[in-house]
């Protein structure tokens, strides 16, 4: 009879060490992934939006506009109104339906702030529908130092963000 003793060391030893290397590659391709995808998520471009080339949605029948005009005054439909009065005359506008979508215009020289303190006071008036109206097709500067008239142009229509269609 014979007895055979073991040695530790002849036993197959186990790899108790991770292997890294593929850890490393999946790393090293999404830093390449985020290094190229950074730049494209930042918009640092100069903007001048007032004209647009898309076909514009189709216009309802009895449409509720509400024009700023370059003075910084407010115009309901034909009628000039003040922005305190604004949520009154929109009430009588729209038979007080607030789900009806507001058509707000705003003449190019008025300032970003301006239009957005319209838009506030629209929101805070009920009037979450506002779509915006610009030019259609209209070539920016085409014709130096004239303005178009009023009603020239095809008026395009959109959804101002934030608004259901």
């Amino acid at each position: 009879m014979t007895i055979r003793i073991r040695h530790a060391d002849e036993n197959p030893h186990e790899a108790s060490e991770i292997n890294v290397t593929p850890f490393i590659d999946v790393m090293l391709v999404l830093l390449v992934i985020f290094m190229v995808t950074a730049p494209l998520t930042t918009v640092n471009v100069p903007v001048d939006l007032p004209s647009s080339t898309e076909k514009p949605t189709p216009r309802p029948d009895d449409p509720v506009f509400l024009t700023v005009k370059a003075d910084h005054g407010l115009a309901l439909g034909e009628d000039d109104i003040t922005m305190d009065g604004l949520a009154g005359a929109l009430e009588t506008a729209t038979k007080g339906n607030r789900d009806e979508r507001v058509f707000l215009r705003a003449d190019k020289t008025v300032d970003y702030g301006t239009l957005m303190g319209v838009m506030d006071k629209l929101r805070s008036a009920g009037y979450l529908k506002v779509a915006l109206v610009n030019l259609q097709g209209q070539e920016e500067g085409s014709e130096a130092g004239t303005a178009p008239v009023a009603g020239s142009g095809n008026p395009t229509i959109a959804p101002a963000s934030g608004a259901t269609p």
